[in-house]
């Protein structure tokens, strides 16, 4: 597996779609997947715990990188047996790749925006499923956001029919 470029509205299709994958490292945008924009630190912290919960099953993963462009940090970074777990705020994705350049192959970036996390992907010659939930109630920067990346998605499809945004 590498590159490639999927849209898939549901949590629990992009979880299912990972393990079909057989990626070793998952990278995971925090905002909306793990807990929504502007919420509280609890709801970060379980957040976290409910999806590592769910990946602590996988049997490939090696690596789980929680990477967002805010501020927000966790309480505290949960341990997983046999899984190195990362968190990184101030990110700078797509930029910065740096700590992503010796994690496991291969590996899926999992993100709302295709202008940050689908072009990081690409960058890591990573697979991109793209978290897609409806827009409702979506903060207006990351919706803007969400409009731009319209302009990305032919280069990540790579050939693959232009889904609906």
């Amino acid at each position: 597996m590498t590159g490639g470029y999927e849209r898939l509205p549901e949590r629990d299709d992009v979880l299912r779609r990972v393990t079909q994958l057989a990626a070793k490292t998952i990278i995971i945008d925090v905002e909306p997947l793990i807990a929504w924009w502007d919420t509280s630190q609890e709801s970060l912290d379980q957040g976290i715990r409910a999806i590592l919960d769910r990946i602590r099953t996988m049997p490939d993963v090696s690596v789980v990188c929680f990477a967002t462009n805010s501020g927000r940090r966790p309480a505290a970074i949960p341990a997983v047996a046999g899984i190195r777990v990362m968190y990184l705020s101030y990110a700078r994705k797509p930029f910065r790749t740096a700590p992503y350049r010796t994690l496991p192959r291969p590996g899926v970036v999992i993100g709302d925006q295709a202008t940050t996390d689908g072009i990081l992907a690409s960058r890591l010659g990573y697979a991109f499923l793209h978290y897609a939930p409806p827009l409702r109630g979506i903060p207006l920067r990351p919706r803007l956001m969400h409009y731009c990346g319209r302009l990305v998605l032919p280069a990540l499809n790579r050939g693959r029919p232009q889904p609906r945004a």
